[in-house]
């Protein structure tokens, strides 16, 4: 069961691992919204606010945004260094899920949301993005077309348990063939993303070689997902 803007809106993630997953750790409410406010006081209210995606946030944004252009950013790069023991894994067989490393360069989709609803849509991704902490939230400096954005994007927090590190490609494949969690398995995960930047012209060969060993693993056969395309 995939994740639904009606979970963000009941605040739905945060209930249950309070409820159902006592073990995994989570961020108290007053750190949560302390972590909101920092951002949120980096952004004029009277202009609107962008949003870079780089993973599941292409494919499955669930904010209210009204343009999404293609996007890159400078001095961070995707890779599969985050545990997920809820959504693409267990607490028994932790998955992967990616973020945002320093260094190298990373194309994404930068969406921007209208002023007078960004408070309300940020907090949505914050609830989505921020219960564990396990992300380290940044304004940045995106290429939009021609032009540069600041817009808020998702780095990896190193301090939280959740991080892996650089893991060998071996044990990233190994982990993405076989976990499955609360909102599918790894390797939906990876696929969706893959084919999403593809659609949109973005090649990634460090996720496309995961993709065909992960298949090879699997032994299975990928369906590519269609994705919208995303303004030039």
């Amino acid at each position: 069961m995939g994740l639904t803007r009606q979970d963000l809106e009941n605040d739905t993630l945060r209930k249950y691992y309070e409820h159902v997953r006592h073990n995994v750790p989570l961020v108290p409410e007053d750190e949560f919204q302390a972590s909101l406010e920092r951002i949120l006081d980096g952004w004029n209210p009277a202009r609107d606010l962008w949003v870079f995606g780089y993973g599941s946030l292409i494919w499955n944004p669930l904010f209210k945004f009204i343009e999404h252009k293609l996007a890159t950013i400078h001095g961070f790069h995707r890779c599969f260094c985050l545990r997920s023991r809820v959504g693409r894994g267990s607490l028994d067989k932790p998955g992967l899920m990616l973020g945002l490393e320093f260094g190298g360069c990373c194309n994404g989709v930068a969406f921007r949301i209208a002023a007078d609803k960004a408070r309300h849509e940020l907090t949505l991704i914050w609830r989505r993005e921020m219960v564990l902490g396990s992300y380290a939230p940044r304004w940045v400096m995106a290429r939009v077309g021609k032009w540069k954005q600041r817009a808020i994007a998702f780095v990896v927090n190193h301090d939280h348990p959740h991080y892996a590190g650089k893991l060998p490609p071996g044990t990233i494949v190994r982990t993405l063939a076989t976990a499955h969690g609360r909102f599918g398995s790894g390797a939906d995960y990876l696929y969706q993303t893959v084919d999403c930047l593809a659609s949109n012209g973005i090649h990634d060969a460090y996720l496309v070689r995961l993709r065909d060993q992960v298949m090879k693993a699997t032994h299975g056969v990928h369906h590519p997902v269609e994705c919208p395309e995303v303004g030039a």
